[in-house]
């Protein structure tokens, strides 16, 4: 993987209802490629890596993490705005699982638990990324395979590519 011009593809790493599983194995996979990434990568939003987070334009978000409140579900929906591609990372992210198993309670369970859901703000379904906004790639597991996530940062970054060069005609 290499940059094919001196400007950095701009990356964010946001994550929402989950383990967070996904997000350690990014910061493990770093250790391997960390000398290549931070020539190629500049990390507008990564809380596990930086204290300084913004939410600003980025080319690529990767989203970890189902959506369960109405607050996340706004903030993935700005993500999506200024993200050129978003990747949902993990199982929550991808399939809602298993932060969704309360969709599946039987009805006498859902009123008994409902002073909750209302308490905290949760929506009154948790949702998968792409039941909210437009996903470019998936990279599914719990946690999420190494291989495959290098496998669609190749991908991503080939896009961007891509990208960058149409737009320069």
């Amino acid at each position: 993987m290499t940059a094919d011009s001196k400007e950095k593809i701009r990356i964010g790493w946001f994550s929402f209802s989950c383990s967070e599983d996904s997000t350690i194995v990014m910061t493990e996979i770093m250790n391997d490629h960390w000398q290549a990434w931070r020539e190629m990568f500049e990390f507008v939003h990564a809380r596990v890596l930086q204290a300084k987070n913004e939410m600003e334009p980025m080319d690529i978000a990767f989203v970890e993490g189902a959506i369960g409140r109405g607050e996340q579900e706004e903030k993935l929906i700005k993500i999506r705005e200024l993200s050129r591609l978003l990747v949902a990372v993990g199982a929550c992210a991808v399939t809602g699982m298993p932060s969704a198993q309360r969709n599946f309670f039987p009805d006498e369970t859902k009123e008994e638990i409902e002073f909750i859901v209302e308490r905290f703000g949760h929506l009154d379904k948790v949702l998968k990324v792409s039941e909210v906004v437009k996903v470019d790639a998936e990279i599914p597991g719990c946690p999420m395979n190494p291989k495959k996530f290098l496998e669609v940062v190749d991908w991503a970054v080939t896009q961007i590519q891509t990208q960058r060069q149409a737009e320069k005609g």
